[in-house]
């Protein structure tokens, strides 16, 4: 399966038997975002963390998060 990152827009092959192609084909409302993408997002919103003035609003603590 052809996927396109929402991203940068960087098309990738998935494997069909994948849980993440089984959900973009059966849910059209999930997209799809590149594992470097994904890391770059997480690394800007831990930062953003760290600083004080950012409140994930998640359940579980937030060191459970960040790890």
């Amino acid at each position: 399966m052809r996927v396109k990152c929402v991203m940068c827009d960087k098309i990738e092959s998935l494997d069909d038997h994948l849980p993440a192609a089984k959900k973009l084909r059966n849910r059209p409302i999930h997209t799809y975002m590149c594992e470097e993408c994904h890391a770059r997002i997480a690394e800007k919103t831990a930062n953003r963390i760290k600083t004080g003035h950012f409140f994930v609003y998640r359940s579980g603590s937030q060191k459970e998060w960040l790890q």
